[in-house]
C-alpha cells in the first residue's frame, strides 16, 4: 500500500461506525442502562436481527460496549456501554439537543431545496429531448 491508497483522515472508521444508521442508536439506547438482546431489538423497532448482532459484534470490538453471557436454564446476553463508551454521552447528547433545537429548519430546507430542485419526471424529459431534437434540425 502507498501512500496515495491510504485515507488522509486516519478517524474515518470510528466516524464511518459512529455515522453509520445503527451504532449511535445503540448507544444511545444503552444509556438508558444495561439491556437484553431481544430488549434492544424491540426498542429499536425495525433493525434486523443479523443487523443487529452486527453492530453488537463491531461496538464490542472497538471497546464501546461490553457483553456478558448471564447463566441459568436460560443463556442470556446483556450488553451495556463500557467505560469509553459512557464517555461518548456528552458528545451523543449534544448531538441529540442539536436535532431537537434544529431539525424544524432542516425540514423547511429540504422542503425548499426539493422544491425547488425537483427532478423532472420522464415525459418532461422526452419534451425537452424534442424540443432540442426540433431546435437543431431547424
Amino acid at each position: 500500500m502507498n501512500e496515495l491508497d491510504q485515507d488522509p483522515c486516519p478517524c474515518r472508521p470510528l466516524l464511518d461506525r459512529l455515522g453509520d444508521r445503527w451504532s449511535a442508536l445503540l448507544l444511545v439506547t444503552l444509556q438508558q442502562g444495561p439491556a437484553h438482546y431481544g430488549d434492544l431489538h424491540r426498542r429499536i423497532g425495525d433493525i434486523s436481527r443479523k443487523i443487529l448482532t452486527e453492530k453488537l459484534r463491531s461496538l464490542e470490538r472497538d471497546g464501546l460496549i461490553t457483553r456478558t453471557v448471564l447463566g441459568g436454564p436460560v443463556l442470556r446476553v446483556r450488553y451495556e456501554l463500557s467505560p469509553l463508551g459512557r464517555s461518548l454521552a456528552r458528545p451523543l447528547d449534544a448531538i441529540r439537543d442539536w436535532i431537537d433545537q434544529h431539525q424544524p429548519a432542516v425540514e423547511a430546507n429540504r422542503l425548499a431545496y426539493d422544491t425547488h430542485h425537483a427532478a423532472p419526471g420522464v415525459t418532461e424529459l422526452r419534451r425537452r429531448a424534442a424540443t432540442a431534437l426540433v431546435s437543431t434540425t431547424a
